[in-house]
């Protein structure tokens, strides 16, 4: 498989790729005309400070080192969690990742090295420290959503995808931050507390799911579990620098996820490397019976097709069609990141893609509609929190005043202003020129997306259209920080899977912040995307993507 995860500390790599330009629709990228940009030699795509060692091996996957470890007893399950955990307790004063973290992980981790004592089966997991968002439900600890209204809510029962991870021996360390319902891209929206981006403390993780991103980065888990209903998975891993994996609408059951947009929603993946992130993958996914939107398609093995780099031919990707999608790279999207965009998609072509320029002239109408969609099915899901059904209850001498006073103190103000905006979607009078219009829209979308991916293998595009922004910097900008949300809304819409993967760096005063690009495949071929997410990884040179905060817990 690859080299050990734990890789030197980070490098202030940055990608000087050419100024190029797309060639027009359906025009192949022009290998001599790359060759002949004067601003730099594509032999020579990376520049390393003065002070930067080497560029370093890929990074492999850190659950089969875990394995590999522990079954040949070269470590014990409480030496790997006590490391874990001392890296979490250092660096969360600062981060602010989790919200709750388990008091049982070492007694879990005891019960793992017995087991492997007696030579019991533990588990594909065994060992792999696994955090989950706090909108994700877990017995015995607490699952607040980020939101006031359900402070010290403790479920009876464990979301199936939390259930599958620990059948298959994962250890469930905590319970990460989020925006309150999901509804933020910041992970400012929390009603409890603000998380920082590792590479920069100053700076934004993402969101919603930026506390599981900002974990992963900072090496206070393995991996962890994300939702994404509009990109929440997505962006947060470029941010943060980590893969992040949306998979289909119905790949992973959404029971025990607690909803905003149900049919939008879907729980991901968040992990250092791609393998890691398959692995993962596969001990979520299955058909649930008490999921009726959960598919019955059989779940591959998602790194069956993985090849170490050692094995690779020259053209691993021979005859692989890709996209970029040209409506993704237009005004409004920063010059860095486009960069960043061309250079993986020149690196693709090396590795033997055949890659041209697709439109999707329906693309800008997807974040209209992804809002009040999302916006009206949250005004329906949340209506059940009104302090008697569900939801803290706050004394109130009649019953219209308490449930007004338990949702006035419960929700947060982005939530009530969606709750606001989907309600006025969903009525009367303006259904037919809103809500049905926005599902005719989605409609559009989704044939649009089976027109240009019937001709392409995958689709790429930007995972965000700028690097992690300062916290406060569009807080009190909400259309602002929607539009940020442009690159990834309509892969919810059509209900697809999509691959988030880091692919270089950009300049932000003294700080290097990752970027990502974002891969979208067909309905149900996450094993596609893994499988070229993986073979892009492992060829890429020269970056290693481990924050400066942990970086000298990864000694060269």
């Amino acid at each position: 498989m690859l080299s050990s995860v734990h890789s030197p500390r980070f490098l202030l790599l940055h990608y000087r790729w050419p100024n190029l330009h797309f060639p027009p629709k359906r025009r192949h990228f022009a290998a001599a005309a790359i060759a002949s940009t004067k601003s730099l030699d594509t032999s020579q795509t990376l520049t390393l400070s003065s002070s930067s060692p080497a560029p370093t091996s890929p990074p492999a996957s850190q659950i089969l080192t875990i394995r590999k470890s522990l079954l040949s007893r070269q470590t014990t399950a409480v030496e790997l969690a006590g490391d874990f955990l001392n890296r979490l307790h250092r660096t969360e004063p600062q981060l602010k990742s989790f919200l709750y973290v388990s008091d049982t992980v070492l007694r879990e981790a005891e019960e793992i090295d017995r087991r492997i004592e007696k030579n019991e089966d533990v588990g594909p997991l065994a060992g792999v420290l696994v955090a989950v968002k706090d909108n994700i439900c877990t017995v015995d600890m607490p699952s607040t959503a980020g939101s006031r209204i359900l402070g010290g809510y403790r479920p009876p029962f464990d979301a199936t995808a939390v259930r599958k991870l620990k059948e298959s021996g994962a250890i469930v360390v905590g319970k990460t931050n989020l925006d309150e319902f999901g509804m933020g891209s910041t992970t400012e929206g929390s009603a409890y507390q603000v998380t920082s981006n590792p590479w920069d403390l100053s700076r934004v993780p993402g969101g919603s799911s930026g506390g599981s991103a900002a974990a992963v980065s900072a090496r206070q888990c393995v991996v962890s579990l994300g939702s994404d209903t509009g990109g929440s998975v997505r962006q947060p891993a470029s941010f943060c620098g980590v893969v992040g994996l949306k998979p289909t609408y119905g790949r992973v059951s959404r029971y025990g996820l607690v909803a905003y947009a149900s049919s939008l929603d879907v729980i991901g993946c968040f992990g250092s490397s791609v393998a890691d992130t398959g692995i993962l993958l596969h001990a979520i996914s299955g058909h649930d019976r008490y999921d009726a939107t959960s598919s019955k398609r059989k779940v591959p093995d998602f790194t069956s097709q993985f090849i170490s780099k050692d094995l690779l031919d020259s053209k691993p990707l021979r005859g692989l069609r890709v996209g970029v999608i040209r409506e993704t790279i237009d005004d409004g999207v920063d010059p860095e990141v486009i960069s960043s965009l061309r250079g993986a998609a020149s690196h693709l072509e090396e590795l033997g893609c055949l890659v041209t320029e697709v439109s999707l002239p329906s693309f800008s109408l997807g974040l209209p509609a992804y809002y009040i969609l999302a916006s009206s099915e949250s005004s329906s899901n949340l209506s059940r929190y009104d302090g008697v059904r569900y939801g803290n209850q706050v004394v109130a001498d009649e019953i219209n005043s308490l449930y007004a006073d338990s949702r006035a103190k419960g929700f947060g103000s982005e939530v009530k202003m969606r709750i606001l905006m989907g309600t006025y979607a969903l009525s009367a009078g303006y259904y037919d020129a809103y809500y049905k219009r926005a599902q005719q829209v989605r409609t559009i979308i989704q044939e649009s997306f089976k027109e240009v991916l019937d001709k392409n293998d995958i689709l790429i595009s930007p995972a965000a259209p700028s690097v992690a922004y300062k916290i406060g910097e569009k807080k009190n900008d909400p259309l602002a920080m929607y539009a940020g949300d442009i690159m990834t809304v309509n892969v919810n819409l059509a209900g697809l899977p999509a691959l988030v993967l880091p692919c270089g760096f950009v300049e932000r005063g003294p700080a290097s912040l990752p970027v990502g690009f974002q891969m979208i495949g067909a309905a149900f071929d996450e094993e596609k995307l893994l499988k070229v997410g993986h073979i892009f990884e492992q060829t890429i040179q020269g970056c290693n993507f481990v924050p400066p905060l942990v970086a000298d817990d990864f000694p060269c």
